[in-house]
């Protein structure tokens, strides 16, 4: 299991916001991977799928980027993983790139 632990700036302190990634499981046809966010208002699990596993590892990778640059968390400006506006450091699909800040900006845009 990969983990890594993001933070929110909340109105009465700073809560972990953790992200979890399970092992990768084989199916009949696919690999996946599940992932979950810890919001402060409730976890979001989703899936990375793929022919092999890496192709599931990195379609979850940015899965979970997405489901962080969308969020009203990210547009809050209050999520931060080490100095706030650095980006997460997580990879995004090409369609969203203009989210990005920080480091996620100058190396993944």
């Amino acid at each position: 299991m990969l983990r890594r632990i993001l933070t929110y700036a909340s109105e009465s302190g700073d809560v972990p916001v953790p992200i979890t990634i399970d092992t990768p499981r084989q199916g009949e046809r696919d690999w996946s991977y599940a992932y979950e966010i810890g919001w402060p208002d409730g976890p979001r699990r989703g899936f990375g799928y793929g022919i092999d596993a890496t192709q599931a590892m990195l379609l979850a990778l940015k899965a979970i980027g997405t489901d962080l640059y969308t969020s009203d968390h990210h547009r809050s400006g209050r999520l931060r993983w080490g100095k706030p506006g650095d980006g997460y450091g997580y990879p995004v699909p090409k369609n969203i790139r203009d989210l990005l800040v920080g480091n996620d900006a100058e190396y993944e845009g």
